[in-house]
């Protein structure tokens, strides 16, 4: 790598890693995320409680993810920011790899450019910009080091590493299979059978890693395949949506998005006489799983920006040499065109610098879900309000309530899941475990989204067994009547 290349990109990889901690840590609420609070409540049961994943709380995520915020919790308590700084860290690795792969596959003038591109879009709102500390983060920074690893290499150990690295980026999000697929296929295009067999090698050797730690750890291999993969796609899933609600929101983060600002130069890049294949089979295996999965959740499309930036990179390159253009000034114009919403973080750093922050009305119709951050303030009230050692049951809209209240539900499933499995659940869970505290939303979403047998199942048990103490926040909270 040229000494002047290496410096441009250490200049980007400091530029990004900041913006990226502004956008992340300045974000409303200063409160860890819904989901966030999920993983960080796993991980506080697994690391602080003796409660392994999906026996101390079930989510379709790895335990690799809840370890993490077990370690925040460790170290810090409840906090919504370590976890972000790690992931900050591990995506700014990210756009290191994508650079060294847009040097192999596009040439050295691309580079630059294409880490840029993939930069500049990570910070987008529609790419769950604030979100960081997901799977996909980590998902795509092991996918990088291993098609990089897998275009550098030239021995047999390369393609055993690229694919112990695909198989850790397995261990976080399943989607990294179709991808591991493209890798795969593109060997097989090149008629190099026996790279095959080393780079499954690898990928195998990489999940029987998360394998050994659950056996290690007392994780229930069936509970982990039940939560990561089996009941994902079963009635009452995150995946059961309608047609038109997949081709809504197919054309909503595909089209109606900043996304398409990136298919221009992408197009154009496709054109270009490079080593794209590889690229080409990897866009087209990401825009697979996304369909496949069908959320359409804004940190999916995380996963399909490195080969977009990749064949951003390699036009722009094109465009550079055919015209003589210099790079600072297309790289300002690229700036302009991709640059990020910054109206939150200016609104949070005001309120750092003593703003007060706006105040909603609560307890009157029609009721309103409350913020993340008055759910943080619940939180808090009900952990100075009941004993370390009382359960509590915060039924649905209320994962940052059950993490900042440091108390344990009565039920594996204290989330909104309402899988077969999961119904099934809750209710035994509630029969065998009476909590001392219930809090129930007032506000639509409740009534709306939550299904009608666990309204009547939860109303049955407060109407026999609680009184009403008060109402905060559109949360009635009941108390258990002494026996």
């Amino acid at each position: 790598m040229h000494t002047n290349q290496t410096n441009k990109l250490w200049y980007l990889l400091v530029l990004f890693t900041l913006w990226q901690l502004a956008i992340t840590l300045l974000s409303d609420g200063f409160v860890l995320s819904f989901d966030e609070s999920i993983w960080h409540y796993i991980g506080r049961n697994w690391f602080r409680n003796g409660l392994v994943p999906y026996a101390g709380g079930a989510d379709n995520k790895s335990p690799f993810v809840f370890a993490i915020f077990g370690v925040s919790d460790l170290l810090f308590g409840v906090n919504y920011w370590f976890a972000r700084v790690v992931a900050t860290l591990c995506q700014t690795a990210g756009i290191y790899y994508l650079f060294r792969i847009a040097q192999k596959t596009a040439g050295e003038k691309a580079a630059v450019p294409a880490a840029f591109c993939y930069g500049m879009a990570l910070l987008w709102h529609a790419t769950g910009s604030k979100y960081v500390a997901f799977t996909e983060t980590y998902e795509t920074m092991f996918l990088l080091m291993a098609i990089n690893r897998y275009l550098q290499g030239l021995k047999n150990t390369d393609l055993l590493l690229s694919g112990i690295l695909a198989g850790l980026a397995l261990d976080f999000r399943l989607s990294a299979a179709f991808v591991a697929l493209a890798i795969m296929v593109h060997m097989l295009s090149q008629k190099k059978f026996l790279n095959v067999l080393w780079f499954a090698i690898g990928v195998v050797s990489g999940v029987l890693l998360l394998v050994a730690v659950c056996m290690l750890s007392g994780i229930s291999l069936r509970e982990l395949t039940l939560n990561m993969l089996t009941d994902n796609f079963s009635r009452g899933s995150a995946t059961d949506h309608t047609i038109a609600y997949k081709l809504q929101s197919l054309l909503n983060r595909f089209v109606l998005s900043p996304l398409a600002l990136l298919y221009p130069l992408a197009i154009a890049g496709l054109f270009a006489r490079k080593q794209l294949g590889l690229i080409i089979l990897w866009l087209l295996a990401v825009f697979v799983v996304i369909n496949f999965i069908g959320i359409y959740d804004v940190v999916h499309l995380k996963e399909i920006l490195p080969p977009l930036a990749v064949l951003n990179g390699c036009a722009i390159a094109w465009l550079l040499e055919r015209y003589q253009l210099p790079l600072k000034p297309v790289l300002l114009i690229i700036c302009v065109l991709l640059f990020p919403g910054m109206s939150e973080v200016l609104d949070n750093a005001e309120i750092l610098l003593g703003k007060a922050p706006a105040k909603l009305t609560y307890g009157k119709a029609p009721y309103i879900n409350p913020t993340e951050g008055d759910r943080k303030l619940l939180g808090k009230w009900v952990r100075d309000n009941t004993q370390p050692h009382n359960l509590v049951l915060v039924h649905s809209f209320g994962t940052q309530v059950q993490a900042y209240s440091e108390r344990i539900s009565p039920s594996t499933y204290f989330n909104i899941t309402q899988t077969p499995v999961a119904k099934a659940r809750f209710m035994h869970d509630l029969e065998r475990n009476k909590p001392a505290m219930i809090l129930i939303p007032m506000f639509p979403e409740y009534y709306n989204l939550v299904d009608a047998d666990l309204r009547l199942f939860v109303s049955r048990m407060v109407s026999r067994d609680y009184y009403l103490e008060r109402c905060m926040y559109n949360y009635k909270i009941y108390r258990v009547r002494k026996m």
